[in-house]
């Protein structure tokens, strides 16, 4: 029988052929999809952010980890889907107006993935009423917003009151981070939740929606 921790530990060292087989010989054996997500690749992410946390991974490392787990997912995703197995949550992402920074947000979109989250990414420079049109179709439960600026970090406040306009404030939970955003800014705007960094963020988002 496969060992799931050891496709946490190859995930970990950011080995993707590895991950790739012993993915499929789990299947193979009729381990439960959901058991090998949970037990594996969500596993080892665990590890690489709370790693990244303490300062003992970084960038590179992470986001290696999180193309590993991308190609795990590959062969899991249909039969996660088969089998029901619905995300943990969904977060509406992206960077405000004006703002074309996206490292920090897309490793931000790879640590939610890796932590079990559906992830819409809308991209850089996005506008209040492309945050508003977004959560509207998709339901998400959770927007979040990325700035990299103090000229665009206001952009923040501003998506906030239009969310607010739109009927939608008391259905969704606003997280922001990036390099100039604060706690105290956060409070000032009326954000739900703030995070400093990617392995912050996930922490967060599970706090958002009321899961440990």
């Amino acid at each position: 029988m496969t060992d799931l921790s050891a496709i946490a530990e190859h995930l970990m060292n950011g080995e993707i052929n590895e991950v790739r087989e012993l993915t499929q010989k789990a299947l193979d054996e009729n381990v439960p999809p959901g058991e090998i997500l949970d037990d594996g690749l969500i596993k080892g992410m665990k590890v690489v952010g709370e790693k990244f946390k303490k300062g003992e991974f970084f960038v590179p490392e992470v986001l290696l980890a999180a193309k590993v787990m991308h190609a795990g997912m590959e062969i899991l995703k249909p039969k996660l889907v088969s089998s029901g197995i619905k995300p943990i949550g969904k977060v509406l992402l992206g960077t405000v107006k004006g703002d074309l920074h996206d490292i920090g947000k897309n490793l931000v979109s790879m640590m939610l993935e890796g932590a079990g989250f559906e992830v819409i990414n809308l991209g850089t420079d996005v506008p209040p009423e492309g945050f508003v049109k977004s959560a509207k179709e998709d339901g998400a439960g959770i927007v979040a917003m990325s700035a990299l600026l103090t000229t665009t970090m206001t952009g923040m406040g501003t998506t906030l009151d239009a969310l607010e306009e739109a009927g939608l404030r008391d259905k969704v939970k606003i997280m922001i981070g990036g390099a100039p955003v604060t706690q105290d800014y956060a409070d000032e705007i009326g954000a739900d939740g703030y995070a400093k960094d990617a392995a912050s963020a996930v922490d967060m988002a599970k706090e958002l929606i009321g899961v440990a």
